[in-house]
């Protein structure tokens, strides 16, 4: 794979690129609007889906940071973004161009103040891993190997005004209006400068390591402090194979059903004991170890859950609050679904959109054992998304919606439930984490 040289770091740099990458998706429709003229408007649409999805990943690629991480976000939305995008934004996952060798040694020394070769008995300049924030490397040391991952440059600085440039388009694609809106593009700034902060990221991966170690078939790395700063962590390098690629291979069910029951068991015991989770459910994240072991990897990304939001939030995946009318819409009002200030036609569009959202979503939670393979289930998620994301009455709406905690619950339960249904896990059993 061709590496990277440099990567854009000022803000004048990163918005020159963006600019140059929305040029190229202006001649793109102009290419789609003569398209339409020859050809039919799904194979139109289509052409123009896989030359925006194209054009927009080769800038984000070189980008690397936020920008890059927006785009791993919204390729787990499979029921929501087109194809196209999914699968070309799925890369940022775990297979990006990384820095070249030159680069990362002048990175290393910049963050830790040594050379590689002062640090380990030995270190491979060529990463083995590059994904949206950093980028990992082997290495050796009496006799362990090890992996090193390293932050890209800039990462850190540039995500306030990455984000800046991109909430403009944001909150004209999720709708979102009023001045409280900026709650939300705080919550992802926060989430994404915790990312970058690898002291914090090493504490919450020996914390929730420590904490769910009682997990039958996890596994995690061991870390070292000694080997580690704020934009370097070290930890044991473990051997499997991405869960993605298991996935697209594995036959055997039993397999896939004792994968499934301690993914499951692994973010149940998080969410409902620790009120903490690993909001960063993408294949890139889990290994599946040579004795088909689960691997869990990359804490960055956690999501504290107050009881405030987890109270009301879980008691809506219970069926009879979801047919009380009275009780559901308090709920409505308590997670910031529905507002004082909506109209009595808001109330009753989003009401019955939730209604019929949430009677869905929670089946896994309404019986003792779920079935992730079912196409059916999933398959009317990807309807109701697709039916939702197309409804002009929708756009006529104010989409700024819910607490801002939902923005990471829901990615955890839509990566969960994606991960769980390629894995095609059965009779999974849901409260499993109780017994644990």
């Amino acid at each position: 794979m061709k590496t990277i040289d440099k990567i854009p770091t000022s803000k004048i740099q990163r918005a020159s690129k963006l600019v140059t990458t929305g040029a190229k998706v202006g001649v793109n429709y102009l290419k789609y609007y003569g398209d339409k003229i020859t050809k039919t408007e799904d194979e139109a649409r289509s052409r123009l889906n896989e030359n925006n999805a194209e054009d927009i990943y080769d800038s984000l690629k070189q980008l690397k940071g936020s920008a890059l991480k927006v785009a791993q976000m919204l390729s787990m939305e499979k029921s929501i973004m087109p194809q196209a995008y999914v699968e070309k934004f799925s890369l940022a996952q775990f297979s990006v161009p990384p820095l070249s060798p030159p680069l990362v040694i002048k990175t290393f020394k910049t963050y830790f103040g040594k050379m590689p070769n002062e640090l380990y008995d030995s270190f491979n300049t060529t990463s083995v891993n590059a994904a949206s924030i950093g980028q990992v490397h082997i290495a050796e040391k009496n006799g362990k190997k090890l992996a090193v991952k390293i932050q890209y440059p800039g990462v850190a600085e540039s995500i306030s005004s990455d984000l800046a440039l991109v909430k403009p388009i944001a909150m004209k694609m999720f709708n979102i209006k009023g001045k409280d809106s900026d709650k939300y593009f705080k919550e992802v700034e926060g989430k994404l400068i915790e990312e970058t902060n690898y002291i914090l990221e090493m504490q919450q991966s020996k914390e929730i390591a420590a904490a769910c170690a009682h997990i039958p078939n996890l596994l995690f790395p061991q870390y070292y402090e000694d080997l580690s700063s704020e934009r370097i962590i070290t930890m044991d390098y473990m051997e499997g194979e991405h869960l993605s690629e298991f996935t697209t291979r594995n036959t055997n069910q039993k397999m896939a059903n004792k994968l499934g029951q301690a993914l499951w068991d692994f973010y149940m015991f998080q969410i409902h004991k620790l009120k903490k989770v690993h909001a960063d459910p993408h294949p890139g994240n889990f290994l599946v170890s040579e004795d088909h072991n689960l691997v869990a990897l990359d804490f960055g990304c956690m999501k504290s859950i107050p009881d405030d939001f987890y109270v009301p939030y879980f008691e809506l995946a219970k069926p009879e609050n979801i047919t009380d009318k009275a009780f559901f819409t308090s709920k409505l009002y308590q997670l910031e679904i529905l507002r004082e200030d909506d109209s009595k036609e808001e109330v009753l569009f989003f009401s019955e959109m939730f209604h019929e959202l949430l009677s869905l979503f929670t089946q896994p939670f309404h019986a003792e054992t779920f079935d992730f393979s079912d196409t059916q289930f999933f398959g009317k998620i990807t309807e109701l998304g697709q039916r939702y994301s197309k409804s002009t009455e929708l756009r006529k709406m104010n989409g700024n919606r819910g607490s801002k905690h939902f923005i990471y619950m829901n990615r955890t339960f839509f990566g969960l439930y994606n991960l769980m249904f390629d894995l095609k896990a059965k009779d999974i059993k849901i409260n499993n984490f109780t017994t644990l």
